[in-house]
This record gives structure tokens, sequence and C-alpha cells, in this order.
């Protein structure tokens, strides 16, 4: 779910340096206060998220705390980064791209952000539900899957079709994460007496996370409808707010009023068949 910039061809180097990409980051007011604010609501929600937790001592409630504590500090690392021009760079768009031949700026290091936090909301969710360790492998390797092949649909510069073809296939891996979420977790949650926390927070996770294929069709990499860095970042920026740092006060608020629901896991291993009276 990439993020560019069209910016004039003779006005900057294709290999443009972090102070070139900082000052046209800083120059856009509409872009860098999509930045700022998430650094600012990151590290607010680290604060807020470690007093929540404060009191949390069962090792399955820790665990959801801990993933979903990542979320934030990944986010607000990756924010600096874009921030600072340290993870943007300038690609040129192929031919057969509504702007073949120009210069944008691609904002990357989002990815950093998705391929490390989205995890981590699975991670949570998994927990929550009481889902087996195959199932929740399966999802967060799709997860990463989709964020890499994301990535490579936003870099590609050699073919305007490979980009729209690893678009597919980051669709494909998205699938199997909505597949998983509507309908076999939902089962696991119920039977693990956390049904309802997490039929909302399912409800919040997959509208939200339909948001940024969107984005990205529309977007420059895409059709190129919305050519705007500022608006599109603000999207982006605005999706990530609520599927992440909402999504993840929810959460924590329901796993330390509930805790021994959370404590009593459901899921018993197998052991086989009952021994024979003696």
């Amino acid at each position: 779910m990439p993020l560019i910039n069209t910016v004039d061809a003779g006005s900057i180097l294709l290999q443009a340096t972090q102070g070139e990409a900082f000052a046209q980051i800083q120059n856009d007011a509409l872009l860098s206060s999509s930045l700022w604010v998430n650094i600012a609501l990151a590290g607010v929600s680290i604060l807020l998220f470690v007093y929540m937790g404060r009191n949390v001592t069962s090792d399955r409630a820790r665990f959801i705390w801990a993933a979903t504590l990542l979320i934030p500090l990944v986010s607000i690392s990756s924010y600096l980064g874009l921030l600072s021009g340290l993870t943007v760079g300038f690609i040129e768009m192929p031919a057969g791209h509504a702007l073949a031949g120009e210069e944008v700026m691609s904002q990357w290091g989002r990815y950093l952000t998705w391929a490390l936090s989205t995890p981590m909301i699975l991670l949570a969710l998994g927990l929550l539900a009481d889902v087996d360790r195959s199932s929740l492998f399966t999802v967060i390797t799709a997860d990463i899957g989709m964020c890499v092949t994301g990535l490579a649909a936003a870099l590609i510069t050699s073919s305007y079709l490979f980009r729209w073809l690893f678009y597919a296939v980051s669709c494909a891996f998205f699938v199997v994460v909505l597949y998983a979420l509507l309908t076999e977790w939902p089962t696991a949650a119920a039977d693990a007496g956390t049904g309802e926390i997490f039929g909302t927070l399912r409800v919040l996770t997959v509208v939200l996370w339909l948001g940024y294929p969107i984005i990205w069709a529309v977007g420059v990499e895409g059709l190129a409808l919305v050519q705007s860095v500022g608006v599109t970042s603000w999207g982006y920026s605005a999706l990530d707010i609520l599927a992440k740092y909402v999504f993840a006060f929810l959460l924590l608020r329901w796993v330390a009023a509930n805790e021994r629901t959370v404590a009593t896991t459901q899921r018993e291993p197998s052991t086989g068949s009952a021994p024979a009276d003696d």
C-alpha cells in the first residue's frame, strides 16, 4: 500500500539525498502533518498502553499486552524514518503508467510499519481468540507476504504490468487473512469466551484494512486518480490511527477488565484416548 508524490523531474535527482527528501516533506504542510500526527499519537499510545497493562499478570494476557504495545512502538520508529527522509526514495514510473517517465516520491518506509505492526495485530487477535498455532502461523505469514509483495508493487519501475501483478498477489495474500478473520477465528473466539470483543475488533480490522488496497489502486501507483501526496498520506495515516491505536486501546481496555476470562485457556492439548479402568 504505497504512497508517492509527483515531482519536477528537472529539479531533483533520481537518487535524492535524505536532506532533499526531508526538505520536500517539510515544505509540504499536508504531508508533514500527516506524519507528525502519527508520531505524536504513537508516543501517547505507548505511554497509555504501558499504564493500562501495569496490573496484567496472567501469561496469556501479558502476551496480548506485549504484542499490542509493539504496534505503536513499531509505528513511531517507522514514521520517524519517513519524516526524516531516511525511508523515502524517488522512482521513475514505467511506460504505460499515467505518469510514465516522471519521477515520483515513494514513501516505502510505510511498509516497515505494515510488515512489522500488522503481524502484531493478528498475533493479538489470534491470542484473544485462542486459535491453534498452525492457523496463527498461516495467517501471519500471509500477512507478511501481503506487505512484501505490496512493497514490490510500489517499487517496480521496469513494467507497469508487473506493478499490477504484484498488487494482485498482495491482494491474494490478503484474502487468506480475511478468510481466517471472517470464518475460522470467530468460532475459536466463541469457544474461548471472547467472542463479543473479538467480533468488534474483527469488524474494525476488516473494514479499515480494506481501505489500504483501495487507496493504492486510486493513487499514483495505480490509476493515478488521486495525485496529491498530502491527501494520500492523510488517507493512510487516518487508517493507521484507527486500525492500530484505536484497535489497541479497545483490546487492552477489555483485556485489563476481563483478565480472568483471558487467562482461562479454552483450548486443551490432545492427550489421546482415556486409560481403561483397572
